[in-house]
């Protein structure tokens, strides 16, 4: 069995505020394979982390081919809240979180392997952080 492992971030300094998202896809060697980052504008910590799984995902969907090969894909988040909401152990109350949660979900179903979603604590997602923080650099 062969996992892709796609750590996603997602931030924004105030809350709402300048916002930015990130991902980096990793073999289980823990090579980096790919990343990315992304601009949000003003946003909220939350809609920046499921921003940062729906970059991903588009991501993944676009070179599909590339990661074919792949038999399951780990998502690795350090919201526990993101995590355990697309997982429905939490009910996702605000509208504009329930609009990216189905927009992830609509992504999931386009792709061939098995999903899985974990948190991590915050010091175990420190590569895409930094991307998401020099984004956000980058426009300030």
């Amino acid at each position: 069995m062969k996992s892709l492992i796609i750590h996603t971030d997602g931030g924004s300094r105030g809350n709402p505020g300048p916002a930015a998202c990130a991902f980096v896809f990793l073999d289980s060697d823990q090579n980096v394979l790919d990343q990315a980052s992304l601009y949000l504008g003003i946003a909220t910590n939350n809609e920046a982390e499921y921003r940062g799984v729906i970059l991903a995902l588009e991501h993944l969907l676009q070179h599909q081919p590339q990661y074919s090969s792949f038999t399951t894909i780990n998502f690795t988040l350090d919201s526990e809240l993101v995590v355990k909401q697309l997982l429905g152990q939490y009910k996702i109350k605000k509208p504009e979180l329930q609009t990216l949660a189905t927009n992830i979900r609509q992504l999931l179903h386009q792709l061939p392997q098995k999903i899985t979603f974990t948190h991590v604590r915050r010091h175990l997602n420190h590569l895409p952080d930094t991307l998401l923080n020099q984004e956000l650099d980058r426009h300030h």
